[in-house]
């Protein structure tokens, strides 16, 4: 019997001093091909375009980085491809779901802001492409730190399930099988569960509405979840629930107890505390309270990075001078990253543009608040890529809280843009658009950790892969604005409405002309008039009279877009100096206080603000690792926990493949039928809806909550 090799006993969870990559640092197979390259470009264009759907339609995103990485060995396998091409494949494919997610998160605010002019391709084309190359540039300093040094520590869920789903591609047999049987199980469940509504898909019980009003149990049963659950083990997942727990079996309960009597509505909300729902308060008050939280807690991390981000940065400045000097370290090629002169100028390039870009679109009504505007990209991108790199080597990407860290960014800038008296005329799109950057360039550095973590674990060349990185942001910054765009026009509709206005119209602005019904109109959009609702109109000027009105697909039923509505809320309310500083706050000190008591805030900051049901599934797949951890004992160290690692990175891409590609299009067919209906003035039953065969079938199994908690 042959002896095994360093390949047959490679594990992804060996200990530091043990650990050794899958390719060793004296091999160089293929790598950067033409052919990985141009693979992982279209697949960033397709999981671009399709994140940006569901990001606008739901208000989340999933990490497309394993299916890419599934579908790359399923297309590759003929081909001889080998494990770091399949690697660059996903690399670049990566970038087109991360920078989607920011994009989404943010730039559609802009029609919620009243600039719906700013939303062309070419512009979301520009912020993106730059947000996505800092994203990039400022992970690279940080990667020997966060990816090699803390090996062990930092997880990095989906890129080391990555890894794992490529190494057991390259092995074949029983490895891959675990993989695709996860996949297959993923897929086939996403598909009966959302695709066909065949069991509901996020059953919920209010505890006791009598003795305890507002304590309410959910939770979105996705495969997905469960596999990201069990990949992040018991503890960290133990810790995100309990910030749940506390959040809706605590704080919404004590908000019902203490507010039900009181009449009137409570700032944030429009509506009383007893007329509200759990998921009301949660969207309210819990929000904010956990964007406090989650700021916070990254101000802790951040602290306990900086000296960390300094030897960081003091090494590559010793390559430099070395370089210079003619006597720099020679490295292996596991352990090249981009030189960090060309990282400082690359980036100091982007900034100089996001000043030029506000420049040039008008925004900035001079040159001062440019500059402050690319300023505020620096601090806070650099801030918010370090932090979100670390987040998601805790919690993954899945759960990662970019939205939170937007909010942050969009409250400082704001507070600053108070402070110098800049409150009026187009500081609330300027504020918009520096978030933007922000938004998406820590969503790119928290894909780029995973990918390099991918990388370092199966032994990739880091300056190839960050390289290839840049390519992918190239490929989907594109589609991603056309996508946008597209589906805005798509779901915008014209109506007559006739209305006077008067010369000085409070909050009207001009944005442009168009033809309509063959005549000629201003295109007027209005925000803060005390008569008129705020909208886009259509202007006869000669007549002083609204006679159209266009409703935007943005903000529509059809594409709500929860997250940008989120980051319009915290513009105004802290432009016009209503937003709820007191609920911000409970959040900031609710983290200094688990300091104080010796708890690592992250986790649980993250589950405070994250909906019940995204966190109870992610418990669920902790417990799940805990229980095969005691059951198999010795075993489950020796070889089960690396099993299962393999059959839930399957769980996640089969999920995740499901959910973008089959039921994003089938939900968007429900919902255009019951939009179609409600322009007749009928109403669809569930039993009529497309595709709800579980509804037709038989209904009371398809709305039971015991037996879809059952088959989860």
């Amino acid at each position: 019997m042959a002896e095994p090799t360093r390949q047959d006993t490679w594990s992804s969870t060996a200990p530091p001093g043990q650990f050794q990559p899958f390719i060793p640092a004296e091999q160089e197979p293929g790598e950067f091909t033409l052919r990985a390259v141009l693979l992982g470009a279209v697949f960033g264009l397709v999981f671009g375009a399709v994140t940006v759907y569901l990001a606008l339609r739901a208000g989340l995103t999933v990490s497309a980085s394993i299916p890419i990485a599934v579908l790359a060995i399923a297309i590759f396998k003929r081909f001889g491809a080998t494990i770091l091409e399949n690697n660059i494949v996903q690399t670049a494919g990566s970038a087109g779901e991360s920078i989607a997610a920011g994009v989404a998160f943010t730039l559609p605010a802009m029609i919620l802001l009243g600039y719906p002019e700013q939303l062309v391709w070419h512009r979301v084309f520009w912020i993106a492409l730059v947000g996505g190359c800092l994203g990039v540039l400022f992970m690279i300093p940080l990667r020997r730190y966060l990816i090699v040094k803390e090996h062990g520590t930092l997880t990095y869920p989906e890129g080391t399930a990555c890894a794992d789903v490529l190494v057991a591609g390259e092995r074949g047999g029983s490895f891959a099988g675990r993989v695709f049987w996860g996949f297959g199980v993923g897929l086939v469940y996403k598909f009966l569960n959302e695709g066909v509504r065949l069991w509901n898909a996020r059953p919920q019980w209010m505890l006791a509405p009598q003795s305890y009003p507002g304590a309410m149990l959910s939770g979105s049963i996705t495969p997905e979840y469960l596999g990201v659950g069990y990949i992040i083990g018991p503890r960290i997942a133990g810790i995100i629930f309990s910030g749940g727990v506390l959040s809706w079996l605590v704080l919404i309960p004590m908000m019902k107890f203490f507010g039900s009597h009181i009449e009137g509505a409570i700032f944030p909300a429009t509506q009383p505390i007893r007329e509200m729902s759990p998921t009301d308060l949660w969207g309210a008050y819990i929000r904010p309270i956990g964007a406090g939280a989650v700021t916070m807690a990254g101000l802790f991390t951040l602290a306990r990075t900086i000296p960390t981000i300094v030897e960081s940065l003091r090494a590559g400045l010793r390559d430099i001078l070395g370089a210079r000097a003619g006597a720099a370290e020679v490295r292996s090629r596991v352990e090249r990253d981009l030189p960090l002169s060309l990282v400082v100028a690359g980036s100091l390039v982007l900034v100089v543009a996001v000043w030029i870009l506000l420049a040039v679109w008008d925004l900035t009504p001079g040159l001062l608040s440019g500059l402050v505007a690319a300023l505020a990209v620096v601090v806070f991108g650099f801030l918010f890529v370090t932090v979100c790199s670390r987040i998601v080597g805790l919690i993954g990407s899945s759960a990662n809280p970019i939205s939170g860290m937007t909010i942050a960014t969009l409250m400082a800038t704001c507070l600053v843009f108070v402070a110098l008296g800049w409150t009026g005329g187009t500081y609330a799109a300027v504020a918009l658009s520096i978030g933007a950057v922000v938004c998406i360039a820590a969503a790119n550095a928290g894909a780029t950790s995973q990918d390099l973590k991918t990388g370092f674990l199966v032994g990739a060349t880091p300056w190839r892969q960050q390289v290839v990185l840049i390519v992918g942001v190239l490929a989907s910054v594109a589609v991603i604005g056309i996508t946008v765009t597209y589906l805005n026009n798509n779901y915008t509709i014209t109506e007559r409405r006739e209305l006077l206005v008067v010369a000085d119209e409070a909050g009207m602005r001009r944005i442009g002309t168009t033809v309509h019904e063959g005549q000629t109109y201003d295109v007027v959009n209005i925000l803060g008039s005390q008569r008129i609702p705020d909208g886009t109109y259509y202007l006869d000027t000669a007549a002083s009279k609204l006679v159209f009105e266009q409703r935007h697909g943005i903000g529509s039923l059809d594409l709500p877009a929860p997250q940008a509505t989120l980051m319009k809320t915290v513009i105004n309310g802290i432009l016009s100096r209503n937003l709820p500083w007191g609920l911000v706050l409970l959040g900031v000190f609710m983290v200094v206080v688990l300091e104080l008591c010796g708890v690592r805030s992250l986790a649980f900051a993250v589950g405070s603000y994250l909906p019940l049901s995204t966190t109870a599934p992610i418990f669920a797949g902790g417990v799940v690792h805990w229980l095969v951890q005691k059951t198999m004992k010795e075993k489950a160290e020796a070889s089960e926990v690396s099993s299962g690692a393999l059959f839930s990175a399957g769980l996640i891409a089969g999920g995740s493949i499901a959910g973008l590609l089959a039921v994003g299009p089938m939900d968007a067919a429900r919902t255009a039928a019951r939009a179609a209906a409600a322009r007749a003035g009928q109403t669809l039953a569930d039993s009529q809806l497309p595709f709800a065969l579980g509804n037709q079938l038989w209904p009371q199994v398809a709305a039971s909550d015991a037996v879809a908690v059952l088959i989860f």
